[in-house]
């Protein structure tokens, strides 16, 4: 049930090259929307609005049959113009049935902002808190979803016309204790406190595709993403980096959906899903809290 991906320096290589060259092709055609499908930017949502989210993942499993479903609701208050809080619940089939696994917060704070006409550039702390009753399977700390610990960190976004281009980095603490059933390698690995530490790193890019030109309210907003998602367990001394390419769509400025895939780059730390789509649901209320 668990993956050991080993990924060799020259199957590395080539797909870096191939996200370093999307990378600069995108970026060279620099009013992008800069809400990405596996990050969150450094800018809030609009004050005194509320979002609602319905966020579903489908991950293939080491073994064929071992597929999992994950249904994550999510509500987003904007509380002014530089918080923004987030609640989340956590359901899955990872153990046959689908059932409650547990629920995160989540809080940013803008700290920095320089806008101009057609570009800004903002900075935010971000910090989050999760619990979950999964068994530890993993050698990777994933607080969205199945393992229980705290997270704080940093992130900056650049927008320029129609392209956004963002990182983030954060330290995260795992409270899970490993599965009595998990192999000892893995066992013996989580039971030493250093080695529930890690940091991660993100870096995401997305370009407005659609319209071309804007005529009326009525014009679908499509958005074009592709983002770099990693992890170092600083006990441990392993990593993983996914890429993860996505499409968006928007809809009056208020509603949207997001298809998108990830898979690994590299693959030392383990997880028990490490490659699946998402399919994202959005629906945001502006100015309901006087």
């Amino acid at each position: 049930m668990l993956q050991f991906n080993k990924d060799g320096n020259n199957l590395f290589k080539k797909r870096w090259l191939l996200a370093f060259s999307f990378f600069c092709f995108i970026n060279a055609s620099a009013f992008a929307q800069e809400l990405f499908s596996f990050t969150e930017p450094a800018s809030n949502m609009s004050a005194k609005s509320m979002g609602l989210r319905m966020n579903v993942n489908y991950m293939k499993g080491f073994q064929r049959d071992k597929n999992s479903l994950y249904i994550s609701p999510e509500i987003m208050i904007g509380i002014s113009r530089k918080i923004m809080i987030h609640g989340e619940t956590f359901f899955s089939n990872q153990q046959q049935q689908f059932q409650f696994k547990g629920a995160s917060f989540y809080a940013k704070y803008r700290l920095f902002s320089i806008d101009d006409v057609h570009s800004h550039f903002r900075m935010a702390a971000f910090g989050r808190v999760a619990s979950n009753n999964s068994p530890m399977h993993s050698t990777a700390i994933v607080l969205n979803g199945s393992t229980a610990g705290v997270e704080s960190g940093l992130v900056a976004t650049k927008l320029l016309n129609k392209v956004a281009m963002s990182s983030s980095f954060s330290f995260v603490h795992s409270f899970s204790s490993p599965s009595l059933n998990s192999p000892n390698e893995i066992h013996n690995h989580l039971l030493l406190p250093n080695q529930k530490n890690a940091v991660n790193y993100t870096l995401s890019i997305g370009k407005l595709m659609l319209p071309k030109h804007y005529v009326n309210y009525n014009q679908v907003n499509v958005n074009g993403m592709l983002e770099l998602l990693g992890q170092t367990n600083l006990g441990l001394e392993e990593s993983y980096i996914d890429i993860a390419p996505s499409v968006q769509f928007i809809f009056k400025s208020k509603m949207r959906i997001d298809l998108g895939y990830s898979t690994p780059l590299v693959s030392d730390l383990t997880r028990v899903n490490s490659t699946g789509f998402l399919l994202r649901f959005e629906f945001n209320l502006f100015n309901i809290f006087n």
